[in-house]
């Protein structure tokens, strides 16, 4: 197997710099709008063998050293009771009789392991052939539970911050419920054979750091010691912030907003971090790309435990061939000679 990816989340020394990206599985893909026009997302999440081609696809495009998951963030609503649509554009939207983010007696416990088990066995159809790792994933609590306020849902994410703040015990409960099914359902992919798990906290930047003190870290840090008590790698993604990384991950995933150097040294030095070229520089074009590729690269300094990502999910628009050119400048850069 290409462990590169593994190694680098032990900070291990590795021979190149191991890369791939966020939202690789689909969407800016040819072969995957070809399947979309014939089955719906869900459709396709819920069959194992289609789940699995589709986390395969991109290595049809470009030479990346993991394969994430193709899944949805929303996934484990149905499982506990919330039927969700995906509306382009928008997102997980729950449907009625769901009451909100108050709503937390409706919740039903699941175990992953039955509930969830078209995923797990799209994860065993593809590490049955284990070219290269899986990385499976799961939400965050903050970040999944953003997708449950009632109604319109702003970017500031307003409804969510007023509800910690107005019922923080409530709010444990709920973010609570999240972190135990979450926990259990990563260690389930885990135990199929996901080689890394990547906790999304995507929205958390909304937060001030207080709140994300006060609400937040402690559920996020919970979930994350789970996975650790199970020495099961993991990628954190979210803010460059020193309170951030204090709720866990073998690494740290960052967005572009921040030089790498300066997101490492505020993480830590003593973390793998993971990131972070801006999503537009690959719309920009093929010598956007390439650039700002060499300036993360050069940031990052060949320290062990860096991983080239993008600082957030590739865009729908993104060219393929771009995207492969990223893949070949981060293999110049760091292979030997």
């Amino acid at each position: 197997m290409n462990d590169l990816l593994l190694r680098a989340l032990s900070r291990e020394p590795v021979e190149r710099t191991p890369v791939w990206f966020m939202r690789q599985a689909g969407r800016c893909l040819p072969a995957y709008r070809q399947l979309r026009r014939e089955r719906g997302f869900l459709q396709l999440v819920r069959d194992p063998e289609a789940a699995a081609r589709v986390t395969r696809l991109p290595l049809a495009y470009f030479d990346v050293d993991a394969l994430v998951l193709f899944m949805d963030l929303s996934t484990p609503f149905e499982a506990a009771g919330i039927e969700v649509e995906l509306r382009p554009g928008v997102g997980p939207v729950p449907l009625p009789p769901w009451g909100g983010l108050e709503d937390v007696d409706r919740l039903r416990p699941f175990d992953p392991r039955e509930r969830l088990d078209f995923v797990l066995e799209a994860i065993r159809l593809l590490a049955a052939d284990p070219e290269r790792p899986v990385i499976g994933f799961v939400g965050a609590p903050f970040t999944l539970c953003s997708y449950l306020a009632r109604g319109a849902r702003d970017s500031r994410l307003t409804q969510l911050r007023g509800f910690m703040l107005r019922r923080p015990g409530l709010w444990d409960r709920l973010a609570g419920f999240w972190v135990e099914h979450l926990a259990e359902f990563a260690i389930a992919q885990h135990e199929a054979g996901a080689g890394a798990i990547q906790v999304f906290d995507s929205w958390c930047g909304v937060l001030d750091p207080d709140s994300y003190r006060a609400h937040v870290l402690p559920h996020s840090r919970r979930l994350l010691e789970r996975l650790a008590e199970r020495r099961i790698p993991t990628v954190h993604y979210g803010a460059a912030h020193p309170a951030f990384a204090e709720a866990g991950g073998d690494a740290i995933g960052v967005d572009w907003r921040l030089p790498l150097d300066e997101a490492w040294e505020r993480i830590g030095t003593e973390r793998a971090i993971q990131g972070n070229l801006d999503p537009a520089r690959i719309l920009a074009g093929e010598e956007a790309a390439r650039a700002g590729t060499r300036d993360v690269l050069r940031r990052a300094g060949g320290r062990p435990g860096h991983i080239f990502n993008l600082g957030h999910g590739l865009h729908p628009d993104s060219d393929p061939r771009v995207i492969a050119a990223v893949v070949d400048e981060v293999h110049r850069w760091s292979s030997p000679g």
